[in-house]
């Protein structure tokens, strides 16, 4: 057998080095120890997925704070392109026909059905559960894809078992008739028609058209150690996220319905657009997971204020100041109490360079203290969320809900992605966007312009959604999509 460590070029892989054997005999077969080695992959990742679920109230909060190993090679299985197009990646047709053996008939045998009998080499295998090729494994042996494989049946079989008795529209009507604390967890897709960009689309998401700053990673954008070091490139796309309208769409009316008629229990959003408070949504209905533009806050001395009174420096890409601090720093310098500027810092060579955004209205010899800079109160990369969400979630939600509708969101942002996971299994839970979500196994799909699906939907339970966007004697056009029993694509037939 031969082996080697697990690098290539002399660059180590992520996380621990480790042993790649190959498993496979003269003939092509293989050898024993791989049911054990895949076994192994497997209990390790139950293990972790075990602590990870312990009772007690202070491991379910830890869990909200825990980041996956696998994201990085999790691709979006809704995606068509993942599939087919290569000689090594299965066909979505078999992803899926892989997936429900799995379950048929458990690992030890799916295990000898495929990777044992040499029908399937680990590698494709790993794509029909959602894990890419990871760009360093290229030239090693199969056997170096037994970790991932192990990985994403372990994760498969956790994943929320579909509900069998929910697979048309006309369920999803029926559960919004008769549900009484339902969930809303929505994403930027609701907001999408009003001009408002979302993050992660191909091409006209946010985080596409920031190649211009340089940046190795476009979320850093929303980074808290970067934001401190140098605020200037937020400051240059914040007015691209700023809302720059108090409408809102018919999808935030949807939610504002559910509202009216008593069954909302709690619309947790990703959005950072505050457009649900101007929809109506109250405050003790409404989780701000990430915050909101509604306030800012000084780095410095913390003062807060309403999220207006910056909104002038966020709309001309200029760095907001504290007016407290600068009324503090006026007040020193008339009593000729001033101090040296500390020295810039330097910023990470793979950003752009700093710009110049303390003030130095004076032309003397010396620097004076800077006021503080505003940050709008949004939850950043590396910042905790609200210990609100958390409560909620584990304290009041879980025990109630009976009703989980997720709209226009990819879910790929921990912790809020996490929350489906963390509710009872028996709860319906319902996705609606324009894009499939793989890695959650909703009871029915709904895919379309959010607007126009929650239309429909309110259409058919007999609701009546007024909204200015909504085209009257709208007719939509609802699709089944082939290989699916409860995936559906909603789009409106033209006038």
């Amino acid at each position: 057998m031969a082996s080697g460590e697990g690098v290539v070029d002399g660059t180590p892989l992520k996380g621990p080095v480790f042993e790649v054997i190959d498993l496979t005999s003269d003939n092509g077969s293989v050898d024993e120890p791989l049911k054990n080695l895949l076994q192994s992959c497997i209990a390790s990742a139950k293990r972790d997925s075990a602590q990870e679920h312990e009772s007690g109230e202070e491991s379910e909060e830890e869990q909200w704070e825990s980041e996956s190993f696998y994201e990085d090679f999790v691709e979006g299985l809704g995606d068509e392109d993942t599939f087919g197009g290569a000689v090594d990646s299965c066909t979505l047709e078999e992803a899926i026909a892989f997936r429900k053996r799995l379950r048929e008939v458990g690992e030890d045998q799916f295990i000898t059905e495929t990777i044992e009998a040499a029908t399937i080499s680990a590698k494709k295998l790993c794509t029909a559960f959602g894990i890419s090729s990871p760009p360093l494994f290229e030239g090693l042996p199969d056997s170096a894809y037994y970790p991932l494989l192990g990985l994403g049946i372990s994760r498969e079989l956790s994943k929320r078992v579909k509900l069998p008795q929910y697979n048309t529209i006309d369920d999803v009507a029926s559960l919004l008739k008769t549900s009484k604390n339902i969930i809303v967890l929505t994403g930027a897709g609701i907001s999408t028609s009003l001009g408002i960009p979302d993050f992660r689309s191909k091409d006209t998401g946010l985080y596409s058209q920031l190649a211009h700053l340089g940046l190795s990673d476009p979320q850093e954008v929303f980074d808290i150690e970067i934001f401190r070091e140098d605020p200037t490139i937020f400051y240059s796309v914040a007015k691209d996220i700023l809302p720059s309208t108090n409408k809102f769409s018919p999808t935030h009316a949807f939610i504002r319905l559910l509202q009216e008629k008593g069954k909302l229990l709690t619309n947790f959003t990703q959005n950072i657009d505050n457009l649900e408070g101007h929809a109506g949504i109250l405050p003790e209905k409404l989780i701000q997971c990430h915050g909101s533009f509604a306030t800012a806050s000084c780095m410095k001395c913390k003062d807060q204020v309403n999220g207006e009174v910056i909104y002038e420096d966020l709309k001309a890409g200029r760095v907001a100041r504290c007016d407290k601090c600068i009324k503090q720093l006026r007040q020193s310098n008339a009593t000729g109490l001033k101090r040296k500027r500390s020295s810039n810092s330097t910023i990470h060579s793979k950003l752009r360079k700093r710009e110049k955004y303390e003030d130095s209205s004076d032309k003397e010899d010396y620097d004076i203290a800077v006021a503080g800079i505003m940050k709008p109160d949004i939850t950043f990369f590396g910042e905790a969320l609200s210990a609100k969400f958390h409560d909620r979630v584990v304290k009041h939600d879980r025990r109630l809900v009976d009703l989980v509708i997720v709209i226009g969101t990819s879910l790929k942002v921990a912790p809020v992605s996490e929350v489906v996971g963390f509710l009872p299994p028996d709860v319906p839970q319902i996705y609606i966007s324009r894009t499939p979500c793989s890695h959650v196994n909703f009871d029915v799909d709904m895919l379309g312009d959010c607007d126009v699906v929650v239309a429909e939907l309110c259409k058919r339970a007999g609701w009546k959604l007024d909204h200015e966007m909504i085209p009257k004697n709208q007719k939509i056009d609802v699709q089944s999509q082939d290989g699916y029993d409860s995936r559906y694509s909603f789009k409106p037939i033209p006038a």
